[in-house]
């Protein structure tokens, strides 16, 4: 997945590089002086509450959006400037953002639009093509659905989908906006193992989590995010009390019980 020799960037040249960015939509302030650093082949989650930035920072990442002030590097060049290295980056969207409703298509037409960066839009897919596609159903279990047309899957289908989708580009870097939202508890325990083994592979995964006791499990760096950012780093050491009030505004404990480390949030409420 990851050997094709026109991606030859330096091991030392940073997935991720944010300086001083700040973004906004019109006068409204986003994400204000964000600063992150994130290294190529790590494994990072986005945490923070709702309203946080945090789409707003991974869309910023991925060239969508373009900051007000600072600086934003993939691979050590600003997205508009990745030319052909841009179809080496992932992006797993919330399956709801997926504007794909209203066209009759089927899981497997879903998946080999991930193909289209490697063979454009005015070829036909190749055998090569096609075998990509299918290990990618293969790999998110997702082979049986294949023919299935996509209005007709659950929201936890399309999201593996969509993660088949980014698989097929056989991308260096995986940026991912909540992918375990409306999926069950067993689906979600599925999702992280599986990026897990991408990560250890040597793809850089990014993604974007509310489960902050679950995703703790198994990144090795994160950063969180309330406009600001208020901490990055290991999980073990920014995952503090403290953090979690500073980014929830609220009291937040962070417990570990049986092992599983868990937030709970405790709101106060008026007598």
């Amino acid at each position: 997945m990851m050997g094709d020799a026109d991606l030859m960037i330096p091991p030392d040249v940073p997935a991720i590089r944010l300086e001083n960015v700040t973004v906004g939509y019109g006068k409204q302030v986003v994400l204000e002086d964000v600063s992150l650093t994130i290294p190529q082949g790590a494994f990072w989650a986005i945490l923070g509450p709702n309203a946080a930035g945090k789409t707003t920072l991974l869309r910023t990442m991925l060239g969508l959006l373009v900051p007000q002030k600072g600086k934003v590097e993939i691979f050590g060049r600003p997205p508009k400037q990745l030319g052909s290295w841009r179809r080496w980056i992932g992006y797993v969207p919330q399956h709801h953002q997926a504007a794909l409703v209203r066209f009759p298509l089927r899981a497997y037409d879903v998946v080999m639009m991930g193909r289209y960066p490697h063979i454009g839009l005015v070829r036909r897919p190749g055998p090569e093509d096609h075998e990509h596609v299918r290990r990618a159903l293969k790999r998110v279990d997702m082979a049986h659905a294949a023919q299935k047309p996509w209005f007709s899957l659950s929201g936890g289908e399309r999201q593996r989908i969509l993660m088949a989708r980014a698989l097929a580009a056989q991308p260096r870097l995986l940026l991912l906006d909540e992918p375990t939202a409306g999926v069950d508890v067993a689906a979600t325990q599925s999702l992280y193992e599986l990026l897990r083994e991408l990560h250890q592979e040597g793809m850089t995964v990014v993604v974007v989590s509310h489960d902050v006791g679950v995703i703790a499990q198994y990144v090795n760096g994160v950063a969180c995010l309330n406009r600001r950012l208020v901490a990055h780093g290991r999980p073990e050491e920014v995952l503090t009390q403290e953090t979690l009030e500073t980014m929830y505004g609220c009291e937040a404990v962070f417990l570990h019980h049986g092992g599983v480390p868990h937030m709970v949030v405790r709101r106060h409420h008026k007598p």
